[in-house]
């Protein structure tokens, strides 16, 4: 990445408040100003696999990927900037994990777009640390304050559940749909049937809900699950183990680590990078997935109806269908075979 954030840029203007201290970067970080910013050291962690991705090439070690941040990864910091995300509840698991570890007497500062609601910041951190706003631009807020006490926190008091039929699907704060089944995803299972046997791949796999109701339809199946966001890598693992289902579970970025090739390959895909609308992992889903499929394996997305996919399966696989469509969502099917490119 090379263009920093409107948040980053915030960041920018007081950076020589920074240049001596020992600096925890965390939240929502969307560019590699921690490899940029001058301190005196900095470390970061994120639960966003892509993320950690860009920030490790630069920072080695001092760059952690996971759902919990651990005293190993605060060590030593004595300032943290944290990127409000746009989900509050997530903000609010990171922000206690994080000052549950840190010492009291850290400068706390928080930084967001304002249409993220970031402003909450102050309610949400008074019982621990008072803010104050100390900068408004690029329709950003900056908020700093210093820890007075450390907050309690448990991970497990942050899990959710809800019925899906028979099923039992577990979430976290930052999954998708997290209180209950979207319209997209329920529109993708009213297509599916059940499968003999093979290898399905659910990339982007949320609280494993898709994978998990295919499963239920058709024992025989093999499942790999995958996702950027740590809380979905644990929701999907929570989700299978409460089902009694089977399925290798881990973090890649789209197809960045996963290997051979699978029978069909189902995805609900997001379209946001934070709250920027971002079409590139569908993209990539769609363009990679010809690669990691067997001949006359297929792939079935739910996307918003007025994004711009079929162009794009058309080009990789030479024709598509529509399964299923209402007016704000469409199914699409896509078959590996003569037609499809990446052989």
């Amino acid at each position: 990445m090379s263009a920093f954030t409107p948040a980053s840029e915030v960041i920018l203007r007081h950076s020589d408040e920074f240049s001596n201290r020992h600096v925890l970067f965390a939240g929502d970080l969307q560019d590699d100003l921690p490899a940029q910013l001058e301190t005196a050291s900095t470390r970061v962690h994120t639960q966003q696999y892509h993320h950690w991705q860009n920030l490790r090439r630069h920072l080695g070690d001092a760059a952690q990927y996971g759902l919990v941040a651990t005293a190993d990864a605060v060590q030593g910091c004595d300032t943290l900037i944290y990127y409000w995300p746009k989900n509050k509840p997530e903000a609010q698991f990171q922000l206690q994990n994080l000052l549950a570890l840190l010492p009291t007497g850290c400068d706390v500062f928080v930084i967001g777009e304002n249409r993220s609601g970031v402003r909450s910041a102050e309610g949400m951190l008074e019982a621990w640390a008072t803010l104050e706003k100390i900068d408004s631009a690029r329709r950003c807020g900056l908020y700093h304050g210093r820890l007075a006490q450390q907050p309690a926190f448990d991970p497990d008091e942050f899990y959710n559940s809800y019925a899906l039929g028979d099923l039992t699907i577990s979430t976290l704060p930052g999954v998708f749909s997290r209180d209950g089944l979207d319209t997209g995803s329920a529109l993708l299972l009213s297509t599916l049937t059940p499968h003999a046997k093979g290898k399905v791949l659910d990339i982007g796999c949320g609280s494993g809900v898709i994978a998990t109701a295919l499963a239920r339809q058709s024992p025989k199946v093999r499942l790999w699950l995958c996702d950027v966001h740590a809380a979905a890598i644990a929701a999907s693992k929570a989700t299978l183990a409460a089902n009694g289902l089977e399925g290798e579970v881990f973090a890649s970025n789209v197809f960045s680590e996963v290997t051979g090739r699978f029978d069909m390959i189902i995805s609900n895909p997001p379209f946001h990078e934070g709250i920027q609308t971002s079409l590139e992992a569908a993209h990539t889903l769609i363009r990679g997935a010809a690669k990691h499929l067997n001949t006359g394996g297929e792939l079935r997305i739910v996307a918003n109806a007025f994004l711009p996919y079929p162009q794009v399966l058309d080009e990789t696989f030479g024709s598509h269908e529509v399964l299923a469509q209402t007016g704000r969502f469409k199914v699409y099917r896509a078959v590996y075979g003569r037609g499809a490119r990446g052989r």
